[in-house]
């Protein structure tokens, strides 16, 4: 099914703020594109319940799709066939907690599904009513184009400690390009001041070889402990991250009551959750700004309205040469796919495209297709393609 989206192009009439949480209300803020034409049609391709990660087996047309209740699914793009994935853990189902993210190795880039490692992300029940994001991996084994299973399923990480609440997880996952590092999102659990506690692996970006252990030249590996893990740290929620053009990491979270940020990410940088924000807290009281000379890294975009980020990818493809090295974001409350154009280490929003429902992943696919989840039950899959 064809279908066409509206689209935001210039925003000029009063905004309202806008709290941006996984089940925040639509919000817009002002985008720096005049008139543009819909560079993309849509296509309706499958529907999945509550999807919340995507991602392509390197070297193949087929995405495998996480859904939040703990299901793990997979859709030749090519064919349309959709199977299912046995064997995936148990997962801590509520709130903003479930099966998580899904990633590949991209070393590990072949023409055949079958037989490769697999990492999930995934929210997990631990002691006393906590619960914390956890990591496992193991072999992805197809037996037949509707059915795979993983074997030796182990968890390789856990976010540390585990907290009461049902709230940013983030555990978002991401390689290195060379496939030798993995990179966690660690989300601070809504409890603010861990954030700032480097004993601790709520609110950071850590860093791990792909076994999980912490990798070599951390800036803190000679404290030793979870310490070791952190890559950077004061941060909120993170739900998108990914590699830009240039090779640099980048990340984009969700601020309080305003304040979403995209960060360049840099090693042993403290980004300054919660003792500063572009946002203030949800009961209306002050949170200081940044600013230049506070000491610590400073957003190279951030949003008040937000647009409630639900992930994030730079498009390298060639079927939208107009997006090639820009970030591209879901926007959950925004219901907007946000572009943004870098500007050495500051970054503009400069066209947003309105659709009409919340959006929450993304992927490119190997011609240059991008996919997009929407949020929630009955989430329809779109296939973005040049008109």
């Amino acid at each position: 099914m064809i279908r066409s989206a509206r689209f935001l192009t210039l925003l000029s009439a009063a905004v309202l703020p806008l709290a941006s949480c996984a089940n925040a209300e639509t919000g817009e803020s002002t985008a720096e594109a005049t008139a543009a034409q819909t560079p993309f049609a849509i296509r309706e391709v499958a529907e999945f319940q509550e999807p919340w990660a995507m991602a392509f087996a390197p070297g193949t047309p087929v995405l495998f799709v996480t859904e939040k209740a703990g299901t793990l699914k997979f859709i030749d793009t090519k064919t349309g066939t959709i199977g299912t994935v046995s064997g995936v853990p148990a997962v801590d189902y509520g709130g903003q907690g479930g099966l998580g993210d899904v990633a590949f190795l991209p070393t590990q880039s072949k023409a055949m599904v079958s037989d490769r490692t697999i990492y999930l992300s995934f929210a997990e029940a631990g002691e006393n009513d906590t619960r914390g994001a956890a990591v496992g991996k193991g072999t992805l084994v197809c037996g037949s184009p509707t059915s795979c299973e993983i074997r030796d399923f182990a968890v390789i990480w856990r976010q540390s400690p585990k907290v009461t609440g049902r709230g940013h997880y983030s555990h978002r996952l991401l390689f290195s390009p060379d496939g030798q590092y993995l990179y966690v999102a660690s989300g601070e659990r809504q409890k603010g001041k861990p954030s700032q506690d480097t004993g601790a692996t709520l609110g950071k970006v850590v860093r791990l070889n792909i076994d999980g252990t912490p990798a070599a030249g951390n800036p803190m590996a000679d404290k030793g402990g979870v310490t070791a893990e952190i890559w950077s740290y004061g941060h909120r929620n993170i739900l998108g991250i990914d590699w830009d053009s240039q090779g640099r990491l980048w990340e984009v979270e969700h601020g309080p009551a305003g304040g979403d940020e995209l960060n360049l990410v840099k090693p042993g940088a403290n980004y300054g959750w919660p003792v500063r924000s572009n946002g203030d807290h949800y009961n209306g009281d002050n949170i200081p700004d940044h600013t230049a000379d506070d000491g610590f890294a400073q957003p190279a975009l951030s949003w008040s309205p937000v647009i409630a980020p639900g992930d994030m990818l730079f498009y390298s493809g060639a079927m939208f040469k107009g997006w090639q090295g820009r970030a591209l974001i879901a926007g959950l409350g925004s219901q907007a796919l946000v572009e943004v154009v870098l500007d050495g280490e500051s970054a503009r929003e400069v066209t947003r495209y309105e659709f009409d429902n919340r959006l929450r992943a993304l992927a490119q696919g190997p011609d240059g297709t991008l996919w997009v989840a929407e949020d929630g039950k009955d989430a329809k899959l779109l296939a973005l393609t040049a008109p």
